[in-house]
């Protein structure tokens, strides 16, 4: 089987980001964004995923973290979809209900080609000095440019920190489900016949 993989450069004015990712990995990342908070999360995806994941990104991070954080989420998102190809014979769906301690989390990705973002926490407040309202951002950013709908939600919880690592966890088995190869699916999978 090809390996799917993918290298994906941005360049702007605000930030430079390089992703590489290996979908068929065993889960290795090494992760450097100038943002503690989001070097960890970007690590549960990997890891969870079992995606080989190489990303290094330098924003304007004396401004916010906004736009290092949402353009990860598009060079990421890029980086899945380049990998994917043309998605023939994959399982397409994924889901996970993830507990973590107290906090119940759910997960549910279509990598069907359309999409589309449904976020649901009641987390709002910094965890250190990170807005975690930038992981929605992150995660729009994510979803339009790796072409999937995915529905996230916290059910309960009281810690954020928990929230948010249930949130990338989930996420992760997710889309590790549905990026699997079912080698009794030899098309594209969709009664349509394309995505």
């Amino acid at each position: 089987m090809k390996r799917r993989r993918a290298t994906v450069e941005r360049k702007t004015r605000e930030t430079q980001i390089q992703a590489t990712l290996d979908l068929d990995g065993t889960g290795l990342c090494s992760i450097r964004t100038g943002m503690g908070f989001m070097d960890h999360m970007l690590e549960l995806l990997g890891r969870h995923a079992l995606w080989n994941l190489s990303l290094r990104a330098r924003g304007d991070l004396a401004v916010d973290d906004h736009h290092t954080t949402e353009d990860i989420g598009l060079v990421l998102g890029e980086a899945l979809d380049t990998a994917l190809g043309d998605r023939r014979g994959i399982i397409r769906y994924g889901w996970c209900l993830l507990p973590m301690d107290e906090t119940l989390v759910e997960a549910a990705v279509d990598l069907g080609g359309r999409p589309y973002l449904v976020y649901s926490t009641p987390h709002r407040r910094k965890i250190k000095a990170f807005d975690v309202g930038l992981i929605e951002e992150f995660f729009r950013a994510f979803v339009t440019k790796a072409r999937m709908n995915l529905h996230v939600a916290v059910r309960y919880g009281r810690d954020p920190h928990h929230g948010f690592e249930g949130m990338f966890k989930a996420v992760a088995r997710a889309l590790r489900m549905a990026g699997s190869m079912d080698f009794r699916e030899k098309d594209i999978p969709s009664s349509k016949g394309r995505l």
